[in-house]
């Protein structure tokens, strides 16, 4: 799956602190091998350079809390 700029996505990595963790696609990069790489912007910091197949589209609901 594809991700764009200010998309709310959920973070799955258990080396990271926000894994777990709903935050926003601050910016999309490109690998020398045409893949994507997302910069993630959590309450607490971000993550940097992180792959599609370790995030989901969050809820809209979890907005709301």
């Amino acid at each position: 799956m594809s991700f764009e700029k200010g998309d709310k996505v959920v973070l799955s990595d258990k080396h990271s602190e926000f894994d777990g963790e709903a935050g926003e696609i601050a910016q999309v990069s490109e690998t020398m091998f045409g893949d994507e790489t997302y910069t993630i912007s959590f309450e607490g910091g971000q993550e940097v350079g992180i792959p599609a197949d370790q995030l989901t589209a969050a809820d809209d609901e979890d907005d709301e809390e």
